[in-house]
């Protein structure tokens, strides 16, 4: 193969929990091949998502308060060993990950937390503005798609870009993270609170 995607480059990343930088370099070397990059990677001792059998019951807290002392945030990131949950890289992730909950307001953790009443409520929302567009009927579905994967970008934690580097995405941080630790880790959840905010 001539040119490695990032399609193919995300999609080992999906099967194998490895670092972005890594699965490129491993497809790189293995012309394409998605089984050999993966031989590839365990052979550097990159531990892959399916040999992580192991629960992630450790972790910890990180709380963080806006110096305006009108936004705070709580997020739970969970490990497999304390010894992991104390090192500087998963403390600082932690930190940065509610600096970002802070600024990128997500309402969710991932695309599949979202209520099925919630995407069909999006989805009515962007039929009603394809038809004010005039789009042609055959492609209106294609664009719903489209504008509700933006709403995950826009909505869901693990799809939102890191507002320090905008040009990755939290779980990208996250799969870094697991192939440096060598652990399964996880952001479990998170609570948002902002001064004059409506609790639901």
């Amino acid at each position: 193969m001539d040119t490695i995607t990032s399609e193919d480059v995300k999609k080992l990343r999906a099967e194998t929990g490895v670092g972005i930088m890594d699965c490129k370099a491993a497809l790189t070397k293995a012309n394409g091949d998605a089984e050999k990059a993966k031989q590839i990677l365990r052979e550097e001792g990159k531990e892959l998502l399916a040999h992580k059998e192991r629960e992630a019951t450790d972790g910890r807290i990180e709380a963080y308060v806006h110096h305006s002392g009108k936004v705070g945030v709580l997020v739970e990131v969970a490990c497999n060993t304390d010894f992991a949950a104390n090192s500087d890289d998963f403390r600082q992730f932690a930190r940065e990950l509610a600096m970002h909950i802070a600024a990128a307001r997500p309402r969710y953790l991932a695309p599949e937390d979202v209520s099925v009443d919630d995407i069909e409520q999006e989805k009515e929302i962007y039929r009603k503005q394809v038809e004010k567009e005039g789009k042609p009927p055959q492609i209106v579905e294609k664009i719903i798609e489209g504008r509700l994967k933006k709403f995950y970008t826009e909505a869901c934690l693990l799809k939102q870009p890191f507002v320090k580097d905008p040009s990755r995405v939290v779980e990208d941080l996250l799969a870094d993270l697991c192939s440096r630790t060598g652990e399964n880790i996880l952001v479990k959840r998170f609570a948002r609170y902002e001064i004059g905010e409506k609790v639901e």
